[in-house]
């Protein structure tokens, strides 16, 4: 069973450790837990590590956020891996800090990353984990707040929230999209 785990983010040290690039920081919780690195390679950062018997691709997309259909539909086809086996991870501003979210598809909500998978794979009806980064910023200054660092005060919370991510990745690959929801969206 091959799983292809998404996390969605912006490359380049500007955007580390941002609100924006959460997906790349469960993407690494994930990989750094099981023993993985990246490489370099088409479209990504990629890691392929196993767990429990099944293998997970997991990808940092390098085309940067806007883009980042064109990653996920070349790795999908690449490794064969059914759309109902991916998982991206993404953050989300309608959520606040220390929320998780499963879903089994839905709308992109206005996240350009989602906006992207979406249009390229022309569905979305995928799996998709909603980390929740809050809203605290004034009207018109969404950009820079998910394009900001942590404040300190959030370190702690992200950290918890990283590792519960994680166990979403496996409760979502070892019983399902379902069993998954109930467990991790309260």
């Amino acid at each position: 069973m091959k799983f292809l785990i998404v996390g969605l983010g912006n490359i380049g040290m500007e955007y580390d450790s941002t609100r924006h690039n959460i997906g790349f920081e469960v993407a690494d919780t994930f990989v750094l837990k099981n023993g993985g690195n990246y490489s370099l390679d088409r479209h990504a950062f990629v890691s392929t590590v196993k767990w429990k018997g099944k293998i997970f691709v997991v990808i940092k997309p390098t085309t940067y956020m806007n883009l980042s259909g064109k990653a996920v539909k070349y790795w999908l086809d690449k490794e064969k891996i059914p759309i109902e086996n991916m998982l991206v991870v993404v953050d989300d501003i309608a959520l606040p800090l220390g929320t998780l979210r499963l879903r089994a598809a839905g709308s992109d909500a206005g996240h350009n990353g989602l906006k992207d998978i979406n249009l390229v794979l022309m569905t979305d009806k995928y799996p998709r984990l909603r980390f929740g980064v809050g809203n605290d910023f004034p009207k018109g200054r969404q950009v820079e707040y998910v394009l900001g660092k942590w404040k300190p005060s959030e370190v702690p919370t992200v950290k918890d929230m990283l590792l519960k991510s994680v166990d979403a990745i496996e409760c979502y690959a070892t019983q399902g999209i379902g069993k998954a929801m109930t467990e991790f969206n309260k």
